[in-house]
């Protein structure tokens, strides 16, 4: 929902230049990267997969929200590190877990609309965003901080097994 709104945040509403976006992303990225394979190991280690995914989301979803509270682009580098790091929890044991759940001859399908639905949000999300900016606000503060309502639909899925 905000990620397409971001580099239009920090550049017009916060002042950042174009080269501190790409470094936000980038280590953004890399951070989560690395952490794929140390929750990986975590969630074969100890086999509390449900728990590391809920901990991944619960740290992305409050971390996202405050973004719109930032009153520098520092700030903003400083949540998205913390938002890719509960990506970076979460993708592995999901993964594993989504492996477990099904049968070996249906993984392709289980992976393939875990995949789609992971883009349909993608594709949802901004589109909300902008009609939240048509008719509601102008602000891009407020839709950052209303991305807290699908964060906690999101969280409360998780949380009801």
């Amino acid at each position: 929902m905000i990620y397409p709104l971001l580099p239009l945040f920090l550049t017009q509403t916060l002042g950042a230049g174009v080269i501190f976006v790409g470094l936000i992303e980038g280590i953004a990225e890399s951070v989560s990267s690395f952490l794929k394979l140390f929750s990986g190991w975590v969630s074969d280690r100890f086999q509390k997969r449900k728990k590391i995914i809920f901990f991944g989301y619960a740290l992305a979803s409050l971390a996202r929200p405050y973004i719109g509270m930032a009153t520098s682009a520092y700030h903003v580098l400083f949540l998205r590190f913390f938002d890719r790091v509960g990506k970076g929890m979460r993708a592995s044991p999901r993964d594993a877990l989504l492996s477990q759940s099904c049968e070996e001859n249906e993984r392709g399908k289980a992976f393939g609309f875990q995949r789609a639905m992971d883009h349909a949000g993608a594709m949802v999300g901004p589109l909300v965003a902008a009609l939240l900016l048509a008719t509601l606000t102008d602000n891009l503060r407020v839709v950052f901080i209303l991305s807290i309502i699908p964060a906690f639909l999101c969280l409360w899925v998780l949380a009801r097994e």
